[in-house]
Parts: structure tokens; C-alpha cells; sequence
């Protein structure tokens, strides 16, 4: 039997229709059924409440919860390998921190790319750390340490929350531009690190500036400069790092990620709701109380944020010849 041109056509086109529907369309609708977002630490820290405030704001603009799972280990890493592996459909997100740029390089053997295998969707904000020292110590500003520090090779000794921690490589960095010489004392986590610093047993430490706001407030310790080229609005009589070192950078920071290959639609979507959560008076004064600067942008923007924060901290963990424990 012959088909008229007119059939023959019809016919193909209804045949192709299913795998033609457009992407635009399979993206206005998402999402339609329960989104996670993927932490690798445990609950109660910076990237477990960043993850949250976006994940109900989430939650409320797109009609499907956005729910939270804490999956900590291995620096993170096994919470980055699991939604590496799940599907590119949009229902498996990641909480990005600075972290993973630390363990591209940290990490001889991972079973994934961090920079080919997730795909950037939008950054959240930015945390500076702030330099601070027992009160004890003989430095009233940052020259005064550098100027005490090269003076007492190896006799300092720098706490740090563990090893390859945000605040451990920004010590480290210190360490590579200045070439003074300090002992690293690791600990699990930034409360045991500052309560040792309080007690004296280490004189400094680069402290997550949420973390170490109330026990500057309270005059236990004392802070010397903040990490990042700015400086921070808790804080703003005390001057930036680079003020003293130039070009010195280190700051926290998180976003969100998703499986490579997940649709440019799906992934552009999530970007605008997210920025508009950022842009959102509540959600700002939010995150200012933790310390954080909303760091809106595109995918693109998140994206040359994770390779350049890459490539540096891998200089330096080779310089510092920092091993994962």
C-alpha cells in the first residue's frame, strides 16, 4: 500500500512527537514530584542552614518540597559521589561547598571529576574567616603577627577545625605568601580548635567568621583581620588581610550543583528562583546573621567561582604538601 506525501508525513511526525517534546516544557513543569538536596555534613553547620533556607524557599516557589538530606563523610565526598551517580533529571541536587574545590586535589583517588560530573546550577554566598589569636598573644594587628611569626619560626601553633578544612588552606596560604612558619594542629570540628585557642594551648587560628563572632563580641579572642577582599559588615572596623598581604583571599562558600547532563532548562530555572530568594529581604538578613554575603549570579558565574577556587587550593595543597587523613 502507498502513502500519500501527506500521510507519509503525519505519520512521522506523530512517531517523533514523544521524543520531541520540548525541553522548555518538560521544565515549566518541573518539578513534579519531591526534589532532594544532597548536604555531605552533618546537620546543625553553615552548609546544613544555607542548604535549608534555600531548600524551603525552594519549596514554596516551585510547589514540590525540596528536602534536605545530610550525608556526611570523607569530606564530603560521599555525598557528591551519590548524586554524581543519580539521575541528570533534576530530583537530585548538591549542596556545593568550598570543600569540594580543596578535594579535587586533596584526594589522590576519587571516583569522580568534581569539575566534569556536576554541573553548576547557582552560588549562595560567601563566608569570610577572620583571624584570630588568644589575648595573650603579642600582636595587636595582622603586620604584628607576620613580624612575630617570622620571628619565632615554628614555635606557633595554628588550630584548625581538620585537616584540608576551608580555614586549614587559608592558614596554609598565609603560611606559602608570607613564608612564616607555624605548626598545624588539626582538630574534629571548630569548637574543640577554639576552645583550645581560648585555654591557650594554640595561639591562632583562621575561624569560620560565623563561628567565631560571639567570642570576639565577648573579647576572648582577638581578631586581627578577615580573610576576605572585602571587608565584613559584622565587623567593620577590622581591616582585610589583604590590606596587610596583598592579594590574600579565602572565604567559605556554597551553591548548588546537579548531576552533569541534567537539562540547561531545568538548571536555569532553579538559577532564576534561587537568585530571586536571595534578592528576598528575609532570606539576605537570613543569611547576614550567619555571617554569609548573598553571592548571586549565574551558572556560568558558580561554575568559574568552582574552577578558579580549584585551581588555587590545589597550588597550595601541593605547596603545603597537605595528605587527607
Amino acid at each position: 500500500m502507498k502513502l500519500s506525501r501527506r500521510a507519509f508525513l503525519h505519520l512521522t511526525a506523530a512517531s517523533a512527537a514523544p521524543s520531541a517534546m520540548p525541553r522548555v516544557a518538560r521544565a515549566q513543569a518541573y518539578p513534579t514530584r519531591p526534589v532532594r538536596l544532597i548536604v555531605g555534613l552533618a546537620a546543625g553547620g553553615g552548609n546544613d542552614i544555607a542548604a535549608r533556607l534555600i531548600g524551603q524557599w525552594l519549596s514554596e516557589r516551585l510547589g514540590q518540597q525540596f528536602v534536605v538530606e545530610n550525608r556526611p563523610g570523607a569530606g564530603s565526598n560521599i555525598a557528591t559521589e551519590l548524586v554524581v551517580r543519580a539521575p541528570s533529571d533534576g530530583y537530585t541536587l548538591l549542596l556545593v561547598g568550598a570543600s569540594a574545590a580543596v578535594n579535587s586535589t586533596l584526594y589522590e583517588k576519587l571516583n569522580f571529576n568534581f569539575i566534569r560530573d556536576i554541573a553548576p546550577v547557582a552560588s549562595i554566598s560567601r563566608v569570610p574567616n577572620v583571624l584570630v589569636v588568644h589575648p595573650s598573644f603579642p600582636a595587636k594587628t595582622a603586620s604584628e603577627f607576620i613580624a612575630n611569626a617570622r620571628a619565632n619560626p615554628g614555635k606557633i601553633s595554628m588550630a584548625s577545625p581538620g585537616i584540608g578544612s576551608p580555614q586549614h588552606v587559608a592558614g596554609e596560604l598565609f603560611k606559602m605568601m608570607t613564608g612564616v612558619n607555624m605548626i598545624h594542629v588539626p582538630y574534629r570540628g571548630l569548637a574543640p580548635a577554639l576552645t583550645d585557642l581560648l585555654g591557650g594551648q594554640v595561639q591562632v587560628l583562621f575561624g569560620s567568621a560565623p563561628g567565631s563572632i560571639e567570642y570576639i563580641r565577648a573579647g576572648t579572642v582577638r581578631p586581627l583581620a578577615v580573610t576576605t577582599a572585602v571587608r565584613w559588615d559584622e565587623l567593620p572596623d577590622l581591616p582585610t588581610l589583604s590590606d596587610f598581604v596583598p592579594g590574600f583571599e579565602a572565604s567559605s562558600w556554597y551553591g548548588v550543583g546537579a548531576p552533569r547532563n541534567t537539562p540547561t532548562e531545568i538548571i536555569e530555572k532553579l538559577n532564576r528562583e534561587i537568585n530571586a530568594g536571595l534578592a528576598h529581604p528575609k532570606i539576605k538578613a537570613r543569611l547576614a546573621d550567619l555571617g554569609s554575603t548573598v553571592l548571586p549570579g549565574s551558572p556560568a558565574d558558580f561554575g568559574k567561582l568552582i574552577a578558579d577556587e580549584t585551581e588555587k587550593w590545589g597550588k597550595v595543597v601541593k605547596f603545603a604538601n597537605i595528605k587527607a587523613e
